[in-house]
């Protein structure tokens, strides 16, 4: 594995881990409504946050370990999928350099399979 791809891979993982403040979290429509507890916000909350969790845990493809940038868990029975993708700092274009975080935004978008 490069050195760049190495480092990819590292700050895709602070993604994951909530760690990258420039971060951007986005949940489709489709998903939250699916993860929805009723009126219950707090309940709600809590499963984005312990969805988050396992997205932190998730074992990943043997064809994605090596950006870890996409990958897929059963959480509450559903099946989720998640990936990040790279910016530039105004989230306008792609970025030149993923492996620079000073010049990326990471959006990790989490989404059904059918939002894929």
């Amino acid at each position: 594995m490069t050195d760049q791809i190495s480092r990819i891979a590292v700050l895709n993982d602070r993604v994951r881990q909530g760690l990258d403040p420039r971060a951007r979290i986005v949940i489709t429509a489709a998903c939250a409504a699916a993860l929805a507890d009723g009126d219950d916000r707090h309940e709600t909350v809590r499963s984005y946050g312990d969805l988050l969790m396992a997205i932190d845990r998730c074992d990943f493809a043997p064809d994605e370990r090596v950006e870890r940038r996409r990958g897929e868990v059963t959480f509450q029975g559903r099946q989720i999928r998640f990936a990040i993708d790279y910016y530039d700092g105004s989230i306008e274009w792609g970025s030149e350099n993923p492996a620079d975080p000073d010049v990326t935004t990471r959006v990790m978008t989490i989404m059904l399979p059918e939002d894929d």
